[in-house]
């Protein structure tokens, strides 16, 4: 939790505000870490923060090839899915199979976009979503062996549960890391981001521009930042549980992303698949053998 919970809309607003901010300040980190493994000074913290409200004050632009207005309303429900996720997870602390819904929403959003504006490209990208939504086991796979070890999928019990029984890294490391390569997926420049291939410019963000953009970056730095929370409190919750120390934890997470993401090379769609299916069925067999 960032700060108390509270009835007051205006509270929770700058509670999104802030995380989404904070999210930025990690992604420009992530750019910074990987430009320097690379011998290059790399752009200032703030620059995708500035990327990303930049397209709040660009104009509107709409293909006349699009579908309206499915065009506004995939883009707005994506970024709606992961306000919702936020106020679940960070803030109330609630079921966690509501934040595993909303990146469902997510996947099926990315699918959209990309068919809703008629570019070939996009649609490319959407066509590498649906592969890479076949790759994300771990996101099932996690959960239910969480529920296995602690009887409950609420974020509170979770934390509860490792406060008195220790950290749930301990006791599923393979989940814990089948989730680590979820968050993988979610950076900029990973080795799994096939639905950003240069090969097909933007992926299924190609024809989006002015705030529509906006709305989806800004979607997507609020999923960076709820899923690496939800990795760190849910694996790690026995000593990483107070606001300070999640933060914290934020950072240092994104430290290593950056190293992974500047030194692995993309791989090709079909091993994406095949990786992220060998660790989810890695972390089954760690629960089978203890």
């Amino acid at each position: 939790m960032i700060y108390p919970a509270t009835n007051s809309m205006l509270y929770l607003f700058l509670e999104i505000i802030t995380a989404s901010l904070f999210a930025g300040l990690l992604l420009g980190l992530h750019r910074k870490v990987i430009a320097r493994i690379q011998r290059r000074p790399g752009p200032p913290l703030i620059q995708y923060m500035l990327h990303t409200l930049k397209f709040f004050i660009k104009e509107l632009t709409i293909p006349d090839t699009s579908s309206m207005p499915l065009y506004v309303a995939i883009a707005l429900a994506l970024a709606g899915a992961w306000v919702l996720a936020f106020l679940v997870g960070p803030v109330l602390l609630g079921p966690y199979i509501i934040i595993i819904m909303c990146y469902a929403v997510h996947k099926v959003s990315e699918h959209g976009i990309g068919l809703a504006t008629g570019s070939p490209y996009a649609k490319f990208g959407s066509s590498r979503a649906v592969l890479s939504a076949t790759s994300e086991m771990p996101l099932v796979v996690a959960p239910a062996l969480v529920f296995v070890r602690t009887n409950s999928l609420i974020l509170q019990d979770i934390i509860n549960y490792q406060i008195i029984n220790g950290s749930l890294v301990n006791q599923l490391p393979l989940a814990a890391l089948a989730t680590f390569i979820l968050v993988i997926t979610k950076t900029p420049f990973n080795p799994f981001g096939i639905v950003y291939g240069k090969d097909i410019i933007s992926g299924f963000k190609t024809e989006h521009f002015g705030v529509i953009r906006g709305v989806l970056m800004f979607g997507e730095t609020l999923a960076f930042f709820v899923l690496l929370w939800c990795f760190l409190v849910i694996f790690f919750g026995g000593v990483i549980n107070t606001p300070l120390t999640i933060l914290l934890a934020m950072i240092g997470v994104t430290f290593i992303l950056g190293f992974i993401c500047a030194l692995t090379p993309m791989v090709a769609p079909y091993h994406s698949v095949m990786i992220q299916w060998i660790f989810a069925l890695l972390a089954i067999a760690n629960v089978l053998l203890i």
